[in-house]
């Protein structure tokens, strides 16, 4: 903290402008004076008063004065203050304002000068931006402490004010709009709840098991159908047949329904659709496998009345989800069985076909024919061949007898080659036994094989026929609909409360956007 230098205060004392002659005349009077003490000026005092007099109204700066102390210190001359200096240079006949003077002023050790001491400067009398002359004292500092004081609180009553009133009109006003809405205007809505479950049916086989028959009770093996019927309930189509039984659009025209929650009269499918999406909340339960469903209306008895309504499309949409499966269930296994009868029977025709045109039945009963056959010529053709050996044993043999015998042995070998070839070679034009014998085993086999698929086919039908009988979707009812007695909605207080927060909330955002961009732009 600087000190403010301080110096002593000369008055000059002048009695009006002195003419030479009545300063002759009363110089015995100041003489008088003299002799008991007291100062007396001469007629040079006078004119060096005069003159001082007179530079004094030129008004001239302190930088002009501290100039001609230089200049007269640079002459050697003695002032006794820097309008004295002024007087001596001008009665030596030199300017101290020129600018010849200023410049010889300008030494080396300039940066020195400038370093001192500034004096203090004069100002000319006819500007106004002079120093207060008031003494600063404490009470002066206190009362103007207190007029800040005062300002700053005033500047905060009135900031206050105009957020009282902008949070009375961006906030309290549209709350309170909403609160008489809820209390005054809106109409009371009855929401009816209700909760159902869709199942599947135990499997009557004993024997299956797996990952299967555990999750078969459960949800997580009926999720994809409860989500399936969820959306079924949240489409235009349940809307449409809810509105074609029970008149959804003509009970949200009503006259007696506010204007906000009022349906048009002439109101389009969309728009009756968006108040539908309002009116009938459907939640899924993943966990549990639980579907909720609340539905609101302006009279009880009818949101009851859409709430049995809709849990009747559920459980439609259920049955037609499983019939379409039964049916794809049946219409496969039809078509499995039909192709193995088509095939057991062209195995059959093929086995006829072979019978047919090898004139043979059977080929055992064939092959055992001409085995006998066989059997009794080699017989014959033995007791024939010992009889030779007997007439050869002669000394003289019967030769009608040997010829007759040797005519039957050749016969007989002749059938009994003639039956062998038919066996294994066949006759000409015609296969043998041996090939149609193959030929029929393996139309046999087949026969075999396409019947016993055909069995399986069947059996499979039936099988998908008694699945099909028995349904392995229902939809099981938790919770069943009850009107209510009062009104579920408009929540009036909690609507309230919330409509205040979100107007609140509005404002601040804006408050903050906009000081931002004030910040941002005033930066």
């Amino acid at each position: 903290m600087t000190t403010k230098p301080k110096a002593k205060k000369y008055r000059i004392r002048r009695s009006g402008s002195l003419s030479a002659a009545p300063a002759a005349a009363t110089a015995p009077a100041q003489a008088a004076q003299g002799v008991i003490g007291s100062d007396v000026s001469d007629a040079r005092e006078v004119a060096t008063e005069q003159s001082i007099d007179d530079i004094l109204k030129e008004g001239l700066t302190g930088r002009q004065l501290r100039m001609a102390r230089r200049v007269a210190q640079k002459y050697g001359l003695a002032p006794t203050s820097d309008f004295d200096a002024i007087r001596l240079l001008r009665a030596k006949g030199i300017d101290p304002f020129q600018r010849a003077n200023m410049l010889e002023l300008v030494t080396a050790d300039g940066e020195q000068q400038e370093n001192q001491l500034q004096l203090p400067q004069t100002i000319p009398t006819g500007q106004a931006n002079l120093p207060s002359t008031e003494v600063d004292t404490a009470g002066a500092r206190a009362k103007a402490i207190i007029a800040i004081q005062r300002d700053i609180a005033k500047r905060r009553r009135k900031k206050l004010a105009l957020l009282l009133s902008r949070l009375a009109f961006f906030v309290l006003l549209p709350t309170l709009m909403v609160g008489y809405y809820y209390y005054a205007i809106a109409t009371p809505m009855y929401g009816t709840k209700s909760q159902f479950i869709i199942q599947k049916a135990d499997s009557q086989g004993g024997g299956s098991g797996g990952l299967g028959s555990l999750f078969g009770g459960t949800g997580l093996a009926t999720s994809q159908d409860s989500i399936a019927v969820q959306s079924y309930l949240q489409s235009r189509e349940a809307m449409l047949r809810l509105n074609s039984d029970h008149g959804f659009k003509a009970h949200y025209s009503q006259d007696w329904i506010d204007p906000i929650q009022r349906l048009n009269e002439d109101a389009s499918n969309e728009s009756a659709y968006r108040l539908y999406q309002r009116r009938v909340n459907i939640s899924y339960d993943p966990t549990e496998g639980i579907i909720k469903m609340e539905v609101i209306a302006a009279d009880p008895e009818v949101s009851a009345t859409y709430s049995n309504a809709l849990i009747l499309y559920a459980e439609d949409q259920v049955d037609h989800m499983t019939s379409r499966l039964r049916d794809d269930h049946m219409k496969g296994a039809d078509a499995i069985y039909i192709q193995a009868e088509t095939a057991m029977l062209a195995a059959q025709q093929e086995v006829l076909k072979l019978q047919k045109a090898s004139n043979i039945l059977s080929v055992d009963v064939e092959v055992g024919i001409l085995t006998g056959q066989i059997q009794e010529l080699e017989v014959f053709q033995t007791q024939d061949k010992l009889a030779m050996v007997e007439l050869n044993s002669n000394t003289h043999p019967h030769i009608a007898k040997m010829k007759q015998l040797e005519r039957r042995i050749a016969a007989r070998a002749d059938a009994i080659a003639g039956l062998r070839t038919q066996l294994t070679v066949g006759s000409e034009g015609s296969e043998s036994i041996a090939d149609t014998s193959a030929k029929l085993a393996i139309a046999q086999i087949n026969l075999e094989t396409r019947t016993m698929m055909m069995q399986q086919a069947l059996q499979q039908k039936d099988t998908a026929r008694a699945e099909a009988n028995r349904q392995t979707r229902y939809l099981s009812l938790g919770v069943s609909p009850i009107p209510p007695d009062e009104a579920t909605y408009p929540r009036k207080f909690e609507n309230t409360i919330l409509a205040f927060l979100i107007f609140a909330g509005a404002y601040l955002m804006m408050s903050l956007t906009a000081s931002i961009l004030r910040e941002q732009v005033t930066a």
